[in-house]
């Protein structure tokens, strides 16, 4: 059966930057389980699925754009020290979640000074291409 909108997939895969470096994997795991088409993973790693088969592999490279974008600059703020709860030591590259209204959000210490804390509020894969290894397991 091909992947196709509507059916259920179940695949392994393992997330590569183009360095090789792995930012996740089901490797160990249960396969990722979505149904296609309904937009649950990143949609340009999901186009490339359609037509595969149970048993096909592939690697699908998803440029930064298509993922997670570019990198925004004015998501990079400098906040003071004082508005940190007062149990963080902040340090460079120490990730904290930030409270919106909504949702928390998982943000990124970039610079630390005696004074302010310069948080990166972008997707830590915001600005990268992704590199995917996936193989359908089953589509039903």
């Amino acid at each position: 059966m091909k992947v196709e909108k509507g059916k259920t997939v179940r695949m392994h895969y393992t997330g590569m930057l183009e360095d090789g470096t792995i930012f996740d994997t089901s490797e160990g795991k249960e396969p990722l389980e979505f149904v296609y088409g309904e937009g649950s993973i990143i949609p340009a790693l999901e186009e490339q699925l359609e037509g595969m088969e149970e048993g096909e592999k592939k690697q699908i490279t998803v440029k930064a754009e298509d993922a997670y974008g570019e990198v925004d600059p004015s998501a990079i703020q400098q906040v003071p020290r004082s508005q940190l709860p007062s149990n963080i030591d902040p340090k460079v590259g120490m990730q904290l979640l930030a409270q919106t209204e909504t949702a928390s959000i998982p943000v990124t210490i970039i610079d630390v000074d005696e004074e302010t804390v310069t948080i990166d509020f972008n997707h830590p894969l915001a600005g990268k291409d992704l590199i995917f290894d996936v193989e359908i397991v089953s589509v039903s």
